[in-house]
């Protein structure tokens, strides 16, 4: 066999971290307008890092009571979250274990959520002006809670699957119901999937739009509606997207950061096993 050129291995770390600068460049400069003064903001060429760093970009936010705007989000993007994934494994358990609606079933959910938002935010938004539930928590969280479980209701099922039935059965046979197999069995074993999907569910939640925009007025503004009042057609706050925007990365960055080894894990059990 040819060994290997050195300057392959050279080439292909080179190219990697290319790539890496090219994807992590909008991040680095998001940061840094939100650090800069408003002339550094258009300078040309461009100022790289800023003179004087701006941190009371952050504190008007604070002042401006803006960032209710991220708690609002936290609320709402965890609270669906946690009953999608309540609500989603139970269906996904009871399609893997009792085949419940056919074979078809998981397919026609899945088909849910290919339905483009746009297409049904009329309807929904005279459906809520209607019951009341306009700009509220419960209005957004039951409809975050709907769009993701077709999400995850396939994820859970994929993960459920991989469960060794035999340990089911053993189960069964020591008296545990089909709950407590549920809770004490495949849950435990599909732990990592299920914190994948978890933190892929947050992450819809967090950064939709759509909706919060329509649905939203003055109550439960989210971060990601508040950040597109920042653009006017008179004048855009540059300095205050960029903070909003650093601080709206933060829960995402800390979730994915401290549950990284569930995210990888939960990923690769869903790869082809040679």
């Amino acid at each position: 066999m040819r060994k290997a050129s050195p300057w392959h291995g050279i080439v292909w770390y080179g190219v990697s971290i290319a790539i890496l600068l090219v994807m992590l460049f909008p991040i680095y400069w998001m940061f840094m307008v939100s650090l800069k003064l408003p002339e550094e903001i258009f300078a040309s060429p461009p100022v790289w890092f800023p003179s004087q760093p701006q941190f009371g970009n952050f504190a008007a936010l604070f002042n401006d009571g803006d960032v209710w705007s991220l708690w609002n989000s936290l609320v709402i993007a965890g609270a669906s979250t946690v009953v999608a994934m309540v609500l989603g494994t139970l269906c996904a358990y009871a399609i893997v274990r009792f085949n419940t609606g056919g074979e078809n079933l998981a397919i026609w959910i899945l088909s849910q959520r290919m339905l483009p938002p746009i297409a049904i935010v009329f309807p929904i938004f005279l459906a809520y002006a209607n019951l009341g539930l306009a700009d509220s928590y419960f209005g957004l969280i039951l409809l975050y809670t709907a769009f993701a479980l077709p999400y995850v209701i396939w994820m859970m099922r994929g993960y459920l699957q991989d469960v060794p039935r035999d340990l089911e059965e053993s189960a069964e046979v020591d008296g545990l119901s089909a709950l407590g197999v549920l809770r004490k069995v495949a849950v435990p074993m599909a732990r990592n999937g299920l914190i994948a999907t978890a933190i892929f569910a947050f992450i819809f939640s967090w950064n939709e739009f759509l909706f919060a925009l329509i649905l939203t007025r003055t109550e439960v503004i989210t971060f990601t509606v508040q950040i597109s009042q920042y653009f006017g057609s008179q004048s855009t706050f540059w300095a205050k997207i960029g903070a909003m925007s650093v601080l709206g990365t933060l829960p995402v960055f800390i979730a994915v950061t401290m549950l990284q080894r569930y995210l990888v894990r939960g990923i690769s059990m869903g790869a082809v096993k040679g």
